[in-house]
């Protein structure tokens, strides 16, 4: 399995990657086979069915927005937020679906879009689109969210393939140990592997105009949080904080924040929460590698480039390079998926993803890098995605910010050693793959257990 950086960052809508994005690449999927069929003039009806985690919390998360505009032809890196809700508006208004964006179907919402308190095979996310003709079915599939955006469909999911992607790479590794031994064969660090490796897709020009994008992309979504202020969406009427925080730290007199190491992670917390609450609002971020986890990386990287004077382009694209060496590793031995391993999969992977990406800037071994990465994944083990009112607010805005300076600490740490250490970060990743499977299912994103119950018992 072949996993490019592209496939780990990229820009979406919030509040959820595997519950938004996911189902809304799924329905523009289908539509687009409805096209290549030559089916799509002959569809009379839609059914939408989700499944497990999608069904639990999928209003919360905007699932089924997500899946409407996805067949009404809209991407997640391309449809603007802003439109989804007088949209759907007037869906529920006039009981019409614009197929592809252009074939006025009906659709009714109480018969149309099903939420089944039932689990399909392969993964918790899973969703079945339907479409019928005059004759009956026209075309049906099922698909799985199977995090970070990432989706598969029934047939690739039967026959194990959860990424069709088989791109030969010149430094294909599957463990911290094959990295590692890979960097010392050949005398590479860990962004400068990545970098070849990402040639088998596209020009070295691409990938560094395209990470670029990224890092702009990450930081609009601060700005706009910044700039937002009032009640976020849901009926948590959870308020938004970063707006606030922003003029309370201006009004700081513009300290030495340098030499401040409390008034800079002040300023790590305020990136982590505006980027969190941009998410939880619906608007436009970058999963990095999940939206539940999306503050994390563009926070600690804003950190280094503000607080660094000689940060320059060249180090944003080492540290996403490296960043995404170990989401390759997550996501290859364990699950970046809350549903499947809970938050320690999301957060967790997002902490050890920035450690590594700020160790590598800070001029770390491959060894120090792969440390840093344990640190911040290890002390994350265990942890639960039980979001309250199955929102992405509660408590995952302020887990990003906590996160975000754990994962500074774990860079920090790590450059004070020499890359040796007692658990190895493959160890930590089997641990974090086996505790998400013994975590019981309320727990891992259906709102049905933990923080989620007790908020409703208080």
């Amino acid at each position: 399995m072949a996993i490019s950086v592209f496939d780990l960052f990229k820009i979406g809508i919030g509040p959820s990657s595997s519950h938004t994005v996911g189902p809304m690449r799924a329905a523009a999927l289908f539509v687009a086979a409805l096209r290549e069929r030559e089916l799509l003039e002959r569809v009379q009806r839609i059914e939408v069915r989700l499944y497990g985690s999608l069904s639990a919390t999928g209003v919360g998360h905007g699932s089924d927005r997500a899946v409407i505009m996805g067949l009404m032809g809209e991407w997640p890196d391309s449809i603007d937020p802003v439109q989804i809700a007088p949209r759907m508006a007037t869906l529920l208004e006039y009981g019409e679906l614009l197929l592809d964006g252009r074939l006025p179907i009906a659709f009714d919402w109480v018969r149309d879009m099903r939420l089944l308190d039932e689990n399909l095979p392969y993964h918790p996310n899973a969703m079945t689109l339907i479409a019928e003709g005059e004759g009956g079915e026209l075309h049906s599939d099922t698909y799985y969210s199977v995090g970070g955006g990432f989706v598969v469909d029934a047939a690739q999911a039967a026959g194990g393939r959860l990424d069709q992607d088989h791109t030969e790479l010149p430094y294909d590794f599957s463990s911290g140990a094959e990295l590692l031994r890979l960097c010392r064969q050949h005398g590479l660090r860990v962004s400068q592997l990545m970098l070849v490796n990402e040639k088998a897709w596209r020009s070295e020009a691409e990938i560094r105009a395209g990470l670029l994008k990224l890092w702009q992309a990450m930081q609009d979504c601060v700005t706009n949080g910044l700039r937002e202020e009032g009640i976020l969406p849901g009926g948590l009427s959870v308020r938004r904080r970063a707006a606030k925080l922003h003029r309370s730290l201006q009004e700081l007199g513009k300290p030495n924040v340098i030499g401040s190491t409390m008034s800079a992670m002040e300023w790590v917390n305020l990136y982590a929460l505006a980027v969190n609450e941009e998410n939880a609002a619906g608007g436009r971020m970058v999963t990095a590698p999940t939206n539940g986890a999306a503050g994390i990386i563009p926070a600690v990287l804003h950190y280094y480039m503000r607080f660094n004077p000689d940060a320059n382009d060249a180090d944003v694209v080492d540290f996403l390079l490296a960043a995404a060496a170990i989401g390759i590793l997550c996501k290859k031995n364990a699950s970046i998926s809350g549903a499947e391993v809970g938050c320690q999969g999301e957060v967790g992977s997002a902490c050890a993803m920035a450690a590594a990406g700020l160790a590598e800037v800070l001029g770390a071994t491959p060894e120090q890098l792969e440390n840093a990465a344990e640190i911040g994944l290890e002390h994350n083990l265990g942890l639960t995605c039980d979001p309250v009112g199955g929102l992405v607010q509660v408590p995952c805005i302020e887990r990003n910010a906590i996160a975000a300076v754990k994962a500074i600490n774990a860079a920090q740490m790590a450059l004070r050693g020499d890359g040796e250490h007692h658990i190895s970060l493959d160890r930590v990743i089997r641990t974090m793959r086996d505790t998400g499977a013994d975590m019981h299912d309320k727990y891992k994103e259906t709102s049905r257990g933990g923080l989620a119950v007790s908020a409703i018992e208080c």
